[in-house]
């Protein structure tokens, strides 16, 4: 059991590889939409890599993370804002060999414009 029912939910269900939660609460806090709100956890930024996404399509691995997520969305002082990156382990894979190549590459044009 974690510290999160949204954690909860989606361990369960996506059995992720990654799963990172930001709390972005406060951030939003003195939002008019927030005014008077008691609740300390509106804003979430998550981002899930899981084979559960294989073959779906962005909207559609949304949708099923919104369904998961139903009852903290709909509960007052519950969640007022969801930002998603979804993906899957492929997808990620090839996001960290890209991230890899284009650090490589600044490396090498920092070290040859010392040269």
């Amino acid at each position: 059991m974690s510290m999160t029912p949204v954690e909860d939910a989606i361990t369960e269900a996506l059995k992720p590889t990654t799963l990172e939660i930001y709390n972005d609460s406060s951030k939003h806090a003195h939002h008019k939409a927030m005014q008077g709100s008691t609740s300390q956890e509106t804003h979430f930024r998550i981002v899930i890599t899981s084979d559960a996404f294989t073959s779906k399509m962005q909207p559609a691995r949304h949708r099923m993370v919104y369904a998961l997520l139903k009852e903290e969305l709909d509960r007052v002082g519950g969640i007022h804002a969801l930002q998603l990156k979804t993906k899957t382990p492929q997808e990620e894979e090839s996001q960290i060999a890209r991230e890899k190549v284009e650090q490589d590459q600044a490396t090498t044009e920092a070290a040859s414009s010392h040269g």
